[in-house]
């Protein structure tokens, strides 16, 4: 049986080492994969070094995590940092090195994948011929993508692309900034396709490029080297490194049933009326036929008695349908239903017509506060909505829905910077996996719905796991930008 997991390097076209290293193995007795692509950063030497140290790192506190999977992870990444440092100030003409770094544990049995990030290295998931980033690049050139200021193709030929702002080994900002390794989880569904890149793939490979190798019916190894492929046809101006995690569970697929025809079922009906005609004549002993009934010499009184009660039953009726008009007559006229506002309405067109992966919501393009008086619905597969400003919704004194209704096609949505006020219940979801990032709940009875869907009359093996929010109660530490470029 071929392994659901590859990875592969290559050093590409213009450069004569390889800085890139990657990890693709089983851990955990063989129950999870253990996936991260490292970029070295810092020269010649000093980047091979940094990559290899946070390599050995990983695999050795990561082989059998004793503890939380992504405190695991992120246990790793800061005594990668620190062996990193270690190095620097043991050598100085390692001073400059560090590297950047991706990991994903994917556990497919649970249907669940695990993320930590630092840097501009990426993660990806392909779901239903559907590529969402994952990570964010830790880059200013990185940050204009995300949030929409600058296109894909823009980005890729900006002059500043290779300047990061995160790595490891390059300050113990790691140690004191809870935000400074980006993690995550996510529903891992049969079919779904992990990728994890350096940057000498995405800076040379569009995202469309990239679906569009990944969606070809090959295997693993066969998609791997054709990203590397096109990366260098492009020019291989980097080292390229991929690692590719699928879930190769089967979906589960609704047995099809022919519908029974009418000729079929005619003739199903034909013969058991032959059959019941067949006993009734051959079966049942014969019996006396019935005696006739006398006629009655009191037929005249019974006619009466008939149209008496046909009278009495008569003005029953109409008194009783006499009342019911009278009711009606008194019951009010409903209202007609409300219209939305404009502002409501232009939120409302705004999230329908999005087609990218991250929403940039301007609070100087609605008014503030953006009074609800019917649901907000998002349908998208996945989205990502991130707020400006003092972005407020709240609700109209007369309106008792949710805010916010995701659909039940939704997997993956993310809010960021968004404040839901007065509402009864803020977000109704089902089945989604739901990321909150500086969010605020004031005066709702009920901020998160959760409508779990399981199948009927089935037996359910799942994990339903505890949400431990955690409040904001500071702006996170901007790290120093680190000296030099990749």
């Amino acid at each position: 049986m071929a392994e659901n997991y590859f990875g592969q390097t290559d050093t590409g076209r213009v450069r004569s080492n390889n800085e890139d290293t990657f990890i693709a193995r089983k851990i955990m007795r063989d129950k999870l994969v253990l996936a991260s692509v490292i970029d070295g950063v810092g020269g010649y030497n000093g980047g091979e070094v940094a990559a290899q140290i946070a390599h050995d790192v990983f695999v050795e506190r990561l082989s059998n995590p004793q503890t939380n999977i992504i405190e695991s992870m992120i246990e790793a990444f800061k005594q990668a940092s620190r062996n990193i440092a270690d190095k620097k100030a043991e050598d100085k003409e390692l001073e400059s090195m560090a590297c950047v770094a991706t990991m994903a544990i994917a556990d497919v049995e649970n249907n669940r994948f695990y993320y930590a990030h630092v840097g501009d290295t990426r993660l990806y998931l392909l779901r239903d011929q559907s590529l969402v980033k994952i990570s964010k690049d830790h880059s200013f050139v990185g940050f204009l993508e995300d949030s929409g200021r600058l296109t894909e193709d823009a980005a890729m030929n900006h002059p500043k692309r290779n300047e990061i702002n995160k790595a490891l080994g390059f300050s113990n900002m790691i140690e004191t900034d809870d935000s400074f390794v980006e993690t995550g989880e996510s529903p891992f569904l049969p079919g779904d396709l992990l990728l994890l890149c350096s940057d000498g793939l995405t800076d040379l490979v569009d995202k469309e490029g990239i679906l569009s190798i990944l969606t070809l019916n090959v295997s693993l190894q066969e998609k791997a080297r054709e990203l590397i492929t096109a990366a260098n046809n492009n020019g291989g101006r980097d080292n390229v490194t991929v690692v590719l995690v699928q879930n190769d569970k089967q979906r589960n697929q609704p047995q099809a049933v022919a519908p029974v025809t009418n000729q079929v079922k005619r003739a199903e009906e034909d013969d058991e009326q032959k059959e019941r005609s067949h006993h009734q004549h051959t079966d049942q002993p014969k019996t006396k036929p019935e005696p006739q009934m006398r006629k009655s010499g009191n037929s005249g009184l019974t006619v009466i008695l008939g149209l008496l009660c046909l009278l009495f039953l008569g003005t029953t009726v109409w008194l009783f349908m006499k009342g019911q008009s009278v009711n009606k007559a008194a019951l009010p006229v409903a209202d007609s239903a409300r219209l939305r506002n404009d502002n409501e309405v232009k939120l409302q067109d705004a999230i329908d017509a999005f087609k990218g992966d991250t929403l940039v919501l301007a609070d100087t393009a609605f008014k503030q506060p953006v009074i609800l008086s019917d649901t907000l619905h998002i349908d998208q597969d996945t989205l990502y909505i991130k707020a400006k400003g003092n972005f407020v919704l709240q609700r109209d004194t007369s309106y008792k829905g949710p805010a916010v209704v995701l659909g039940k096609d939704t997997k993956i949505i993310g809010l960021e910077n968004i404040k839901f006020k007065d509402f009864d219940v803020a977000i109704n979801l089902g089945n989604t996996d739901l990321t909150l990032c500086n969010v605020q709940f004031n005066n709702c009875k009920l901020p998160v719905q959760n409508n779990l869907m399981l199948g009927a009359d089935k037996n359910i093996t799942t994990r339903i796991p505890a949400v431990k929010p955690q409040a904001d109660t500071a702006k996170p530490k901007t790290p120093a930008k680190p000296n030099g470029s990749r």
